[in-house]
């Protein structure tokens, strides 16, 4: 029996794996600048977020059409049936393909088709949510926000991504208050790379339902107390910070301490295929360099579950099946 999970912090994007960015580039005919695996794998070697997101955002212009977008959302939901997720709630960037071109209702459309068929294959149940680049205008994000309310695009909520320093939560007040009164849900990255001060903008000026990473409220004692007393979420990727140079190895990893504070702590893969594995690498990873007990893990995906937008009967019947893994001697994970 697998941990039942629930992921709540994933790319779509990027889980874009190097061997299909090479077959969608000579498929759509798109030139990368770098033409073999071995070029490509290279590229990996990141120093910080920035240089991921070079990468990132350069390899995105491989995907081109609907059935790209239905090809990897599929190929996600497969690899994340393997891993025990019960219910996605997947990040897409629109942004990032709206100024190549390729239109809303490509993107979502191909997304969502995959969605509901990983749906009926797998039992995956799934939410959808548009995260906007924090390093670009404000204004834009307002304005495809109102685009895919108006024109009907089905999507659940927004989010906040992308480089963090130096674009404070604050700068996207009215983005988010739009998306809350028009009854989406609404989350952000803060506290990655970004201070403390972040996540508290995040909570206060956005109204956030959920923190993504947040792993630096430990540096602030207040922050620490108030998060507790709220239950407020906090989606941590435990290979993603060590690949970003946010936490130097896993063994320094905040996770253990945050979860001993009584944080609502949650693990998720963010971008798989860039930071070295999908949710079940990220389990057996800190379970190597931290030590879980099945206690902990049943804690951690009982805390993933709780945290996301399903119904509270669905979230009820899954914490069951949490329960009984555990009662069952925690096997398979």
């Amino acid at each position: 029996m697998k941990l039942p999970v629930a992921e709540l912090h994933i790319h779509l994007e990027g889980t874009l794996e190097p061997e299909a960015i090479l077959r969608l580039a000579k498929q759509n005919g798109v030139t990368l600048p770098w033409p073999s695996l071995e070029q490509l794998r290279e590229q990996y070697d990141f120093s910080n977020l920035q240089s991921f997101l070079d990468l990132f955002y350069t390899n995105l212009a491989v995907l081109r059409t609907r059935a790209d977008f239905h090809e990897i959302t599929l190929a996600y939901l497969l690899r994340a049936e393997a891993a025990g997720v019960r219910h996605v709630e997947l990040f897409f960037d629109p942004q990032a393909h709206l100024e190549r071109g390729i239109g809303l209702g490509e993107v979502i459309g191909g997304i969502r088709e995959a969605l509901r068929e990983g749906e009926e294959r797998f039992g995956i149940t799934h939410k959808l949510i548009a995260c906007f680049w924090r390093h670009a205008p404000a204004a834009s994000a307002l304005e495809i926000l109102r685009t895919l309310l108006a024109e009907g695009h089905e999507i659940d909520g927004i989010g906040l991504d992308s480089s963090e320093l130096g674009y404070p939560p604050a700068l996207f007040r009215e983005v988010f208050d739009y998306a809350r009164d028009h009854g989406l849900h609404v989350v952000a990255h803060a506290g990655e790379e970004g201070p403390p001060e972040y996540i508290v903008q995040a909570l206060d000026l956005l109204k956030v339902e959920r923190i993504d990473h947040g792993i630096r409220c430990l540096e602030d004692e207040g922050l620490v107390r108030r998060l507790v007393a709220e239950r407020m979420p906090l989606t941590v990727c435990p290979l993603s910070n060590v690949r970003l140079r946010t936490v130097d190895t896993l063994a320094d990893h905040p996770l253990k301490e945050m979860l001993a504070r009584g944080l609502n702590v949650s693990i998720h893969s963010d971008d798989p295929a860039y930071f070295g594995g999908y949710l079940d690498a990220n389990f057996e990873a800190v379970d190597r360099d931290l030590g879980l007990t099945n206690a902990e893990r049943a804690t951690l995906a009982r805390n993933s579950i709780e945290s996301s937008f399903l119904e509270e009967p669905a979230k009820s019947r899954l914490c069951a099946e949490v329960d009984l893994w555990l009662s069952a001697g925690g096997r398979d994970r």
